[in-house]
């Protein structure tokens, strides 16, 4: 886990505290690429090809539809967030063509998994630009405001829910702050799967989730009036695949091979 993360959970209050993971999350995850790549690149790593389970034919066609429709709901929701913040329309979507964007379909087993209190995501925020998620068959998700509150996520039937990612936090020079998050096993999932169980559904929690990028070799820098001193000093400027990278090393994920 991030450094930094636990330190945060160390000084937040007990009625608003964070879990601490126990161990590895106990969910499946598989990360489909969703759009085209980049012809060139400096970061060959984070823009591969994707990797398609062989097992499962309809798997590209299924990915490639919802992941597309995620996405272009995040293209949307990027020009609006720029025209609200006196910003060219374009400015983020110019900067979103050809990224790393990933669906990533999670599941976790919650006849397997059942405890109160045990962690399926533990807290942190995303490191990408905005993150996307249709409404996930069980409760769980807890996200912080900015006063510190921790509090549970719960979305309209025909939904669906975005999170700032740090590159956001990035490119306004901290005006949208990345979203502190976690998804544990609540009475309110527990309540959830009782119910699930008498009705003779499935109790594995899934949910389908599109992490929105920043391509590789754009710039990261606060735009427009965002880029102040103080702003350009904390938020300096490089390429979106150097922050990626910096990123996956803090939480040991990196890729064998990047530097």
């Amino acid at each position: 886990m991030d450094p930094a993360c636990l330190s945060d959970i160390a000084k937040q209050p007990e009625e608003h505290r964070a879990h601490v993971p126990k161990g590895a999350d106990p969910k499946w995850r598989f990360m489909t690429r969703i759009g085209p790549r980049p012809t060139e690149t400096k970061f060959k790593e984070l823009n591969a090809e994707p990797v398609l389970p062989a097992h499962f034919p309809q798997w590209e066609g299924t990915c490639n539809n919802w992941g597309t429709k995620m996405l272009n709901a995040l293209e949307v929701v990027a020009e609006m967030c720029a025209v609200g913040l006196g910003l060219d329309r374009k400015a983020f979507v110019e900067k979103m063509k050809n990224a790393p964007h990933l669906l990533a379909p999670t599941g976790s087993d919650l006849a397997k998994y059942h405890d109160i209190g045990t962690v399926f995501a533990g807290y942190h925020y995303d490191l990408n630009f905005l993150t996307i998620h249709g409404k996930s068959r069980f409760p769980g998700l807890y996200v912080w405001l900015r006063d510190g509150k921790r509090i549970p996520v719960k979305m309209p039937e025909g939904c669906l829910l975005l999170q700032a990612g740090k590159q956001i936090e990035w490119l306004t020079g901290g005006e949208i702050l990345a979203g502190m998050h976690e998804v544990v096993f609540s009475d309110a999932t527990k309540n959830a799967v009782a119910k699930a169980k008498e009705e003779g559904r499935s109790i594995w929690r899934v949910s389908s989730t599109v992490f929105g990028h920043i391509a590789s070799d754009a710039i990261l820098e606060p735009l427009g009036r965002f880029a102040t001193e103080e702003a350009n000093a904390k938020y300096k400027r490089c390429c979106a695949g150097d922050q990626v990278q910096e990123e996956l090393d803090t939480i040991k994920l990196k890729p064998n091979g990047l530097a």
